[in-house]
């Protein structure tokens, strides 16, 4: 499984560390949140919310450097709205290894 990596964070930030600073810590404080927001919106099956969702995540996880797992959150976010939750569970793995990551930090 793909792991979350600081490689397209450290691209992006070119040694600049207030950047860097800033950026995980706008990651660090909306993921949560937003992770919440998906879990709620999948309880109550509301298709539209779950999107939104799927779509504010898949940003941060192209951020973490999962560019499979940014390419599997675009396509669950398009089969959301037709009912296919096929992908859920790799997605909620996903999400699952950014918390993780996200505490070491």
């Amino acid at each position: 499984m793909e792991l979350p990596n600081r490689s397209y964070i450290d691209s992006l930030c070119r040694g600049d560390k207030a950047f860097e600073e800033r950026l995980l810590t706008v990651i660090k404080t909306e993921f949560p949140s937003e992770k919440e927001v998906y879990y709620n919106a999948l309880k109550a099956k509301n298709l539209a919310e779950i999107a939104e969702a799927i779509h504010k995540l898949k940003h941060k996880i192209s951020i973490l450097g999962l560019e499979k797992g940014y390419a599997l959150a675009a396509q669950y976010e398009n089969e959301i709205l037709d009912e296919n939750f096929d992908h859920s569970q790799s997605f909620e793995k996903i999400l699952d290894s950014m918390t993780e990551y996200l505490k070491t930090l």
